[in-house]
C-alpha cells in the first residue's frame, strides 16, 4: 500500500508559545497514519532574546513593500539561540506530551536545508532604493529529503527551523514560511498549512471578519496583500504551488484544532493564477 503524502505545517512564534492545541491536532493526524512535518519560526522569542542580549534588530523593506529581518552575525546567533534553543525544544516537548514522537532539526543538521546566500539586497530607505550588503540570509535551494523520509518512515515527526547551510558551509538565516514552502515542494505533499495569528488573508486588514475564502496569487510580482507579514506567506504559498504542492492554506493558528479547521475551509485557500497563455 502506498504511504500517504505528507502534511506540512508551518507554525509561527505565537503558535509555538502555546502549542498544546496544535500538538493535540497533530496527534490526531499521526494516529490516523498521516505523516506530518512541522516547520516553525519564532519572531517573538527572537525579539525577546535580542532585547535581553542588547542586540539591535533591523528590518529591510523591499521595493515591493515586503519586510525582512536583516541578519548580521549577532542577529544570526540570536535567531539560532531563540529557534533551536527555546522554541523548538518547547514544541518538541509538547508533541511528546501529546503522544507524538518528534525530532527537532535545524537546517544544519544532516545538511537538511541548503541555501544560496544573498550577496546583495535592495531596500527602501527614506523613499530611496538602496543596496545592502553583508546580509547573512539566503533562499533554500535543496532539501535533504532522504533524512526526512528516514524519520517519517520511523514514525517520527520532523520539527524544522532555520538556519540553513550556505554554499561555503556557513550558516545563514532563512524565512521560515519559505522554508516550509521549500520542504513541501521537495517531498510528496498532500497539503501545506501556514498557520498565523490572523483568521486568514483579510480583505480589510483592520477587520478580522473579512476573511477571504480564497486568494489568487499572480505568478510573478508582489502579492495582493502585504501587511502584518501576510505578504511573505503569500510568496511562500506561490513558491509551494509552483513546486507542485496540490493545495496551500493560510489559517488561524490560535484556534482549537487549527489544522483540521484550515483543511475544512476555515481560513484562506491560496490559488495560483493561470499561465498567461491560458488567459489569452
Amino acid at each position: 500500500m502506498t504511504a500517504p503524502n505528507v502534511l506540512v505545517i508551518k507554525c509561527g512564534g505565537s503558535t509555538a508559545t502555546e502549542p498544546a492545541a496544535l500538538c493535540s491536532d497533530v496527534a490526531g493526524f499521526v494516529a490516523d497514519g498521516q505523516p506530518v512535518i512541522i516547520v516553525h519560526g519564532g519572531s517573538s522569542d527572537i525579539e525577546r532574546l535580542a532585547t535581553q542580549l542588547r542586540v539591535p534588530m533591523r528590518r529591510l523593506i523591499s521595493p515591493d513593500g515586503l519586510s525582512a529581518r536583516y541578519t548580521d552575525a549577532a542577529t544570526l546567533e540570536v535567531v539560532t539561540l531563540a529557534l533551536a534553543g527555546a522554541v523548538q525544544p518547547r514544541l518538541v516537548a509538547a508533541l511528546q506530551a501529546a503522544g507524538v514522537p518528534a525530532a527537532g532539526l535545524t537546517g544544519l543538521d544532516g545538511a537538511l536545508l541548503r541555501a544560496r546566500r544573498r550577496q546583495t539586497q535592495r531596500t527602501m530607505v527614506r523613499g530611496r532604493q538602496m543596496v545592502v550588503r553583508g546580509d547573512l540570509s539566503g533562499r533554500i535551494t535543496t532539501v535533504n529529503t532522504g533524512l526526512l523520509q528516514c524519520l517519517l518512515g520511523a514514525g517520527i515527526v520532523p520539527v524544522i527551523c532555520p538556519p540553513a547551510l550556505a554554499e561555503d558551509g556557513t550558516p545563514v538565516n532563512a524565512d521560515s514560511d519559505r522554508v516550509a514552502a521549500a520542504v513541501a515542494g521537495a517531498v510528496p505533499t498532500a497539503s501545506l498549512v501556514l498557520l498565523t495569528g490572523a483568521p486568514g488573508v483579510l480583505a480589510d486588514p483592520a477587520d478580522s471578519s473579512s476573511v477571504l475564502p480564497s486568494c489568487t496569487m499572480p505568478r510573478h510580482g508582489p502579492p495582493p496583500q502585504l501587511g502584518g507579514g501576510i505578504g511573505v506567506k503569500l510568496i511562500a504559498a506561490r513558491e509551494a504551488l509552483t513546486a507542485g504542492v496540490p493545495e496551500v492554506f493560510i489559517a488561524d493558528g490560535r484556534a482549537a484544532r487549527p489544522v483540521h479547521r484550515a483543511l475544512a475551509g476555515h481560513g484562506t485557500k491560496v490559488l495560483l493564477a493561470p499561465p498567461a497563455e491560458a488567459v489569452a
